[in-house]
């Protein structure tokens, strides 16, 4: 590029007018600014504080619009430029040094220096190689890793000259760069610039010091809105340079791909900067989710609990009673069930098996103690069906109740009962109604969800209790196994429909124990899933905290955006900066409350023994999903209003 008078045109205006405000608030800043600036130029705009030096200098780095006229760069109307149109201008044409630096105090000097790069899509380790290499030619070399407070104001400019070169620097706009600089930095500084121009950048500086304005090639003198003055006070030099470094396309994979992962960094570094105020952000969330998740585990504990103990009334299994239903007072006259009706349904093909029960109250004795206590007949399947399992010694065979042998299966409880020594049951007789029945097995203990079960059970063959100690022809239930594959609901159909057939009437009701555990399944699903709604109310009353702070985020950082606006950011990295800083404290806080309601789970679960927090995977997925959505729902809004911020509007923000 050649950088001499005779340089083709790179800025060119032609009766530009600003004017802000409305109705009597109307107020004209620019008064029909005619101006031609050639590639490699060294122009100062002076003027007194109010003249309109910076407001022009803000449309010359399309930080702001003309009111009326036209505004050229490179031949390319700005005023047709979209918002991410203007964004890629400044990121690949200018370059600039405020007078307060506007460095970002999160970052360290190599990023600051780096930040222009990553919106123009340069890798991660080729922009900081070329930011260290820049801050080194600016005598930086032992600063790289400082942050803004840790640099004096002279450094801290350089930082910033060293931002408005990174990505070549074609333009560079100063807005009173010497302003805050002490004598001396101020002289090292306009030399710094003096040699960038030398080397082929533009250089449009904006001052109100004339001996500042003295470094500079051509003067512009501006007074209340209007050139008052346009000379050339120095000849200019050609001089062959290309600033701008390579960089992928702005619409490729690649492009996108890195100004995401960049948006993710950027706003891990915003959270771990403001960690008080992000961890205030999360409380909500990890409160709701931790609640949603505990509620969750408590219901599905529960009901794997209840489901349990239903299992132990017997496994796909359905009973038998005489009389209409429960609380029929004529149930106990109501004998029909006979032992030749569980034959006929254990010849089912869809029962697996099928067993007479017969029951009956009396005294139990064995040695010097006596006991009230109920003994079962029932069949030798009758354990299978019910699940019940042995502790030590065997079950009756079939054997058994053929021939009606004396032998008897006790429980726990009955074996604390009549051998409180501990002694060995299997082998004893013991008396019940003057019949002596054999010990041949002793049950493990069968406990509820209520507790442990305190009575007295023993079991024996039904033939034998009918036989020896009743001496009734009736059963007083049969219980039945359905065959595996086959729906509970139509085998209980079927049944009721043999055995009222074989009756001649329903003198019986059934109960079956898959009708059971869906009710149960469904009544603590409901439970569930009602608390859960109202502990999901925590989490949308966190979502809109989310949408509160990240607001009062925006407003915080109103400079930040301009500056970042400024140095080439689109509409689209500022949003998806935000909207993934609301994500990622939404899925941080998600997660951290998953993991405080497995610490309530463990707590509980050592407490508390009759059941416990089971956690199903599919309710942590979509806790997870939640926060996330909740990130994205309620951080929408306050990215969408920072993404829309006028930069020259932001940047005057304190």
């Amino acid at each position: 590029m050649n950088s001499s008078a005779g340089a083709p045109v790179l800025i060119s205006m032609k009766n530009v007018n600003k004017v802000v405000g409305e109705g009597p608030s109307r107020f004209q800043i620019l008064y029909d600014i005619n101006l031609e600036i050639r590639h490699g130029e060294f122009v100062a705009i002076i003027g007194q504080s109010g003249s309109g030096k910076s407001t022009l200098m803000n449309i010359l780095g399309c930080l702001d619009q003309v009111s009326s006229g036209s505004y050229l760069i490179n031949g390319v109307a700005v005023a047709s430029l979209s918002p991410n149109g203007l964004a890629e201008l400044r990121c690949d044409t200018f370059g600039f040094i405020f007078q307060r630096y506007n460095l970002l105090s999160t970052l360290n000097a190599v990023d600051n220096v780096a930040l222009p790069a990553a919106y123009a899509g340069i890798p991660h380790l080729e922009r900081c190689a070329r930011a260290r290499e820049i801050l080194g030619q600016l005598d930086m070399a032992d600063k790289l890793g400082s942050y803004p407070n840790q640099l004096s104001g002279g450094q801290q400019q350089r930082v910033s000259i060293g931002r408005a070169l990174m990505n070549g620097g074609e333009v560079i706009l100063a807005d009173e760069p010497t302003g805050a600089l002490d004598s001396g930095s101020g002289e090292m500084l306009m030399s710094i610039l003096r040699d960038l121009h030398q080397r082929g950048h533009t250089i449009i500086l904006v001052t109100h010091d004339r001996h500042v304005a003295d470094y500079a090639n051509r003067q512009i003198e501006i007074h209340d809105g209007r050139i008052r003055r346009d000379e050339q006070t120095k000849p200019e030099k050609s001089v062959q340079v290309d600033l701008k470094p390579e960089r992928p396309a702005a619409n490729s994979l690649r492009f996108y791909r890195d100004q995401f992962w960049e948006s993710v960094k950027m706003s891990t570094q915003a959270i771990i900067a403001h960690k008080m105020r992000s961890l205030l952000t999360m409380l909500g969330i990890i409160i709701g989710i931790a609640s949603v998740v505990s509620v969750v585990a408590l219901g599905k504990g529960s009901q794997e609990r209840i489901l349990s103990d239903i299992q132990s009334m017997g496994t796909n299994t359905i009973n038998i009673y005489p009389g209409r239903n429960w609380g029929d007072m004529r149930s106990g006259q109501v004998q029909t069930l006979t032992v030749d009706d569980s034959n006929v349904l254990g010849a089912q093909s869809y029962l697996a098996s099928s067993t007479p029960n017969s029951s009956s109250e009396g005294i139990l004795t064995y040695r010097n103690i006596s006991l009230s206590a109920t003994i079962n007949g029932v069949g030798e399947q009758y354990f299978d069906v019910k699940g019940i399992t042995l502790a030590s010694g065997r079950f009756f065979t079939d054997q058994d109740v053929r021939r009606s042998a004396s032998v008897v299966v006790i429980d726990p409880n009955t074996c604390d009962s009549l051998f409180p020594d501990g002694s060995d049951p299997l082998g004893k007789i013991i008396i019940f109604n003057k019949q002596p029945l054999e010990i041949i097995g002793l049950t493990e203990p069968q406990e509820t969800v209520f507790g442990p079960n305190d009575r007295l059970q023993l079991w024996a063959p039904y033939t034998t209790v009918m036989n020896k100690i009743t001496g009734n022809r009736h059963i007083s239930s049969i219980t039945v196994k359905v065959m595996d594959g086959v729906n509970s609901q139509v085998a209980e159909k079927n049944l009721i429909a043999l055995l009222t057939a074989k009756h001649g009437t329903q003198d019986f009701f059934t109960q079956n124990t898959d009708s059971i555990q869906k009710t149960v399944e469904s009544t603590t699903g409901t439970m569930t899933l009602l608390i859960s709604c109202i502990a999901l109310i925590s989490l949308v009353v966190g979502g809109i905290g989310v949408m509160n702070i990240m607001l009062v985020s925006v407003t915080e950082r109103t400079r930040e955006i301009g500056v970042r606006m400024s140095i080439g950011a689109r509409q689209y990295n500022i949003l998806v900066q935000f909207l993934v800083e609301a994500v990622l404290i939404c899925l941080i806080g998600g997660i951290s409350g998953i993991l405080f309601s497995f610490l309530v789970g463990f707590i509980f679960n050592q407490l508390v023994e009759s059941f416990t927090m089971s956690f199903s995977l599919v309710s942590i997925i979509v806790a997870i999903a939640c926060s996330t959505c909740i990130g994205v729902v309620f951080g929408y809004m306050p990215a969408r209003n920072a993404s829309r911020l006028n930069p020259i509007e932001a940047l005057a923000r304190d």
